[in-house]
């Protein structure tokens, strides 16, 4: 049992990431990194070369991405409004929300998703770096400008849905990510420790949170040096930042006969090729866990 258990933990620190022990202790110090969770970059229609043997590929239209991940300051202050107006609903310790459903074909192992209420994120999650005060919802004291996580793909549709917005294709990800050549990583041809946040990258929360490390502010990797830790400027070609690292990212895709949602982008605990841009990575849209979080997109 103690093997298969180690055995387990090592898959899932390859794929999506064994969990850090986040809990407790002191909060961490809050960085400004200068980088707008606000900011949105353009992004032209057009070819882009996509996947590991750079298949020719077009995005039909222009349209915009926002420059990092949602943070957990943007998130609480959806969730405060949204609750307000009733758009999602608090049922004992989750935050639910309606969706429509999926086409069901009754493919083999299609996984048939129907209308109803479906899980966006739990209160009193491990790891949630959000409070609740007795009167609303906000990030955690030094954990203001992180991504946020642990929340479901319905959770992350609900949050770009609100604001007229909605999650990218995994096709606009991947062109946001890399651009028009054929890069495996968003900022160029290798990787240093100090381009990302991945395992064994060194960074200052590493430091604080042990081996696998916590999640790094959003622009955390962009030239500038904290507490002596001299990062890499590391944007996409499109000046994304955290395209690769730090977390995974949700994407729109609702592929036919499939039902589950693909992520990209690699995270805090997995390996320096989990960060390439062509890696990809599939769950439930259910699912959670705090290497998971994402951003917007939008038509130009």
């Amino acid at each position: 049992m103690k093997r298969m258990l180690i055995f387990l933990c090592v898959v899932s620190l390859l794929v999506i990431g064994c969990s850090s022990d986040e809990g407790g202790g002191e909060p961490p110090p809050f960085i400004d990194t200068g980088i707008d969770p606000e900011s949105w970059a353009s992004v032209p229609a057009g070819d882009f070369l996509k996947g590991q043997h750079d298949h020719e590929t077009a995005v039909a239209q222009d349209y915009e991405i926002m420059v990092t991940n949602v943070t957990n300051e943007q998130y609480a202050s959806y969730l405060n409004d949204a609750l307000a107006d009733g758009s999602v609903k608090r049922e004992d310790n989750e935050i639910v929300g309606y969706y429509p459903g999926d086409e069901f074909n009754a493919y083999r192992h299609e996984e048939e998703i129907t209308a109803g209420d479906y899980h966006h994120l739990s209160v009193d999650q491990e790891g949630l770096r959000l409070d609740f005060n007795g009167q609303e919802f906000e990030a955690q004291a030094g954990y203001e400008n992180h991504p946020m996580t642990q929340v479901t793909w319905f959770g992350a549709k609900a949050f770009c849905d609100y604001y007229d917005q909605r999650l990218p294709t995994e096709n606009e990800w991947e062109k946001a990510a890399r651009g028009t050549d054929n890069r495996p990583y968003p900022w160029g041809d290798g990787i240093e420790r100090n381009n990302a946040n991945y395992y064994s990258s060194h960074d200052i929360f590493e430091k604080i949170a042990g081996s696998l490390g916590d999640t790094t502010p959003v622009g955390f990797y962009n030239g500038q040096t904290y507490d002596g830790y001299e990062t890499l400027d590391s944007p996409s070609p499109y000046g994304l930042y955290d395209m690769a690292g730090n977390v995974w990212q949700w994407t729109s895709d609702d592929y036919e006969d499939q039902h589950y949602r693909y992520l990209r982008g690699g995270a805090k605990d997995n390996y320096a090729y989990n960060l390439r841009v062509w890696t990809r990575n599939s769950a439930g849209p259910e699912h959670f866990g705090p290497n998971i979080g994402f951003r917007c997109a939008r038509d130009a």
